[in-house]
């Protein structure tokens, strides 16, 4: 019986979920995490597809691990735990071609991709939701590039290393962008928080009693105090006019 498992790689834990999955086979629990550690300890960090063919009758099992995911292979290559979550205000990273052509040779089987080519648009198509640039640029506009044959020396050739140069280049590009983003942001949330203070001190004003009123009868009395005043000063006996 196959049974199919999500696991970060060299740190499968027990949990409800693979007990009930396993419990009935009768396998040993805690030899199936240690061998599932043991094969996925080169994707630390990463989750990684598992496969469990477990024999009931025997009690015994093999463990298949499968290509993890195209997002966890470019989180490895850019050495992030996640997608920037609004990729179109914050980048994540900024990933080579050479580097797309990598990943995209790792996940050829398990891509719907007729060559190469097709299946390195694909992981670029990933970079666009993880809000990760490709060459400091949008990843949407190299793949027109690469229909338009730009990349075509590189996907032809295998090529799936970046030089240190252009390495260097791409970090200093994203840092640079980044630092960017981040100051719009914060001025952006600042910029909202004090809109924010201005409308509640607005409501309170607004609900205070009173606020911008004058009660009745205030203004009226105001100035028959000053008449009685002045009525009962030429009152006043022996003063002269």
């Amino acid at each position: 019986m196959k049974i199919k498992l999500i696991v970060e790689g060299g740190s499968m834990k027990p949990g409800p979920a693979i007990a009930q999955q396993l419990g009935p086979m009768g396998v040993n629990m805690g030899k199936v995490i240690s061998d599932v550690n043991s094969a996925t300890s080169g994707f630390k960090g990463m989750n990684v597809p598992v496969e469990l063919d477990v024999n009931p009758k025997t009690r015994t099992f093999d463990i298949v691990v499968l290509s993890p995911a195209v997002a966890e292979l470019i989180k490895k290559e850019l050495g992030i735990e996640r997608g920037s979550g609004e990729a179109k205000k914050l980048k994540a990273g900024n990933i080579a071609i050479e580097t797309c052509i990598k990943i995209a040779k790792t996940k050829m089987n398990d891509l719907l991709a007729k060559d190469l080519k097709a299946a390195t648009k694909l992981v670029v198509g990933t970079c666009v939701s993880l809000g990760v640039l490709v060459e400091s640029k949008e990843a949407k506009e190299i793949n027109g590039d690469i229909d338009s044959g730009k990349y075509d020396n590189e996907i032809k050739g295998e090529i799936t290393e970046p030089s240190a140069e252009k390495i260097k280049e791409l970090a200093d590009y994203f840092k640079n962008i980044h630092a960017a983003e981040e100051a719009k942001k914060k001025a952006e949330e600042a910029a909202k928080a004090a809109e924010e203070a201005a409308k509640a001190e607005a409501a309170v004003g607004a609900a205070a009693p009173g606020a911008g009123t004058v009660k009745t009868g205030e203004a009226a009395a105001a100035p028959t105090a000053v008449t009685a005043k002045a009525v009962e000063k030429k009152a006043e006996p022996g003063k002269k006019k």
